[in-house]
């Protein structure tokens, strides 16, 4: 008997030992299983989130794209990751335009009301997305490109972007923040309101804006100015071949002095979210272009494509102890 109950309890042993022998190398077998289905959806998923090509677009001129590392021709903005590029959300925007009172006169103050609309859903409230640190910039020129100023609409609650217009006498300050314009004579002028609906891609409108009062005397431009000086600074653009042509990319580099020394740009203050900005709008067709340097060696380093020939006006702003410096040019491009 006790013979039988050793062989028992060996046997019993035995086939313990080898089920759970078994059961590890299964779990074994589970587990490494498991962790090769894992690292397989991992990979998957890895593979699903880079597969196709990204579409990079600039963040200004969305219609344009290119492959990363790119450049914008229109403005020289490095293109930025966004496969909506050009897709929009499907909605038609308009500004529109209204000025408290009604007749603006020169010399007298005045509102002048912005409200982003969906055509077909104007009731719906329109959120602008901030680019270059506003949500909209508002360019202000007469019809013969002699006046320029470039300013920023605040948001009021009623869903309007409103900018002052001061009377004659009252101080006025060209600041990084202002928020304020004047008219100091009458005449045709043109505001160009540049904005990104939230969702939607980049908005440039033009009104037209007729101001009373005696008017400014026309300025013709014809001949080409690259040299500007402004408060003690000078402002000179070289474009590369020394000259301007149309439909090709434009190398331009400016070089800004003060009292005859070179002064390096990157030293300059952040202006809207850059060492400066500039803006050309042609004086026949008014086509508009709004450029953004880069500074390279110490000088501005600007790019852009002119599509048609003639004479254009550009202003160059940039900003040093506090104050934003507007330098004007005149190009020709043939």
């Amino acid at each position: 008997m006790k013979k039988g109950v050793k062989f028992l309890s060996l046997a019993s042993l035995i086939i313990s030992t080898s089920l759970f022998l078994s059961s590890c190398g299964n779990a074994t077998k589970s587990e490494s299983s498991k962790d090769s289905t894992m690292a397989n959806m991992e990979g998957m998923e890895k593979t699903d989130e880079h597969s196709g090509e990204h579409t990079y677009a600039c963040p200004m001129h969305p219609e344009v794209t290119g492959k990363e590392g790119d450049k914008c021709p229109k403005c020289g903005m490095k293109l930025e990751h966004n496969d909506n590029a050009g897709k929009g959300n499907g909605n038609t925007y308009k500004m529109e335009f209204k000025a408290n009172p009604a007749n603006v006169e020169a010399g007298k103050a005045t509102m002048l009301s912005f409200t982003p609309k969906i055509i077909g859903k104007e009731t719906e409230a329109v959120p602008l997305d901030e680019h270059h640190e506003k949500k909209l910039h508002l360019i202000v020129v007469s019809k013969d490109l002699s006046y320029f100023t470039h300013i920023h609409p605040e948001y009021n609650a009623s869903g309007s972007y409103d900018i002052s217009v001061l009377a004659k006498g009252k101080a006025y300050s060209n600041g990084a923040g202002h928020n304020e314009t004047v008219f100091e004579k009458g005449g045709d002028y043109m505001l160009f309101a540049d904005y990104f609906p939230s969702g939607g891609n980049n908005q440039l409108e033009k009104i037209n804006l007729n101001v009373g009062g005696s008017a400014y005397t026309p300025v013709a431009y014809a001949s080409p100015r690259l040299v500007s000086t402004v408060d003690g600074y000078t402002l000179t653009l070289m474009p590369e071949g020394n000259k301007f042509e149309v439909g090709k990319l434009a190398h331009i580099e400016g070089v800004l002095t003060q009292n005859g020394k070179v002064v390096d740009a990157s030293t300059l203050e952040n202006y809207l979210g850059a060492k400066a900005h500039m803006v050309v709008i042609g004086v026949e067709e008014k086509q508009y272009l709004h450029v953004h340097p880069e500074v390279v060696n110490g000088k501005f380093d600007l790019h852009t494509t002119f599509e048609k020939a003639g004479v254009y006006r550009g202003w160059v702003q940039f900003q040093s102890n506090g104050k934003v410096h507007t330098a004007d040019f005149v190009i020709v491009v043939k």
